[in-house]
């Protein structure tokens, strides 16, 4: 699965990466370590950092 981070992050390495069928993230820093999450609660994360 691929993951993508934020076109706003630059080069600098210190950024959350989000599996492309947003059921997970994780720190670009530990790439071995996901956090999976709910499908809706990454949708959620997204809106409200969106604003």
């Amino acid at each position: 699965m691929e993951w993508r981070k934020s076109s706003r992050s630059g080069n600098a390495g210190n950024c959350v990466e989000l599996r492309q069928d947003l059921s997970a993230v994780r720190d670009s820093k530990h790439p071995a370590a996901p956090l999976p999450l709910p499908r809706s609660a990454v949708q959620q994360l997204i809106a409200r950092v969106s604003r």
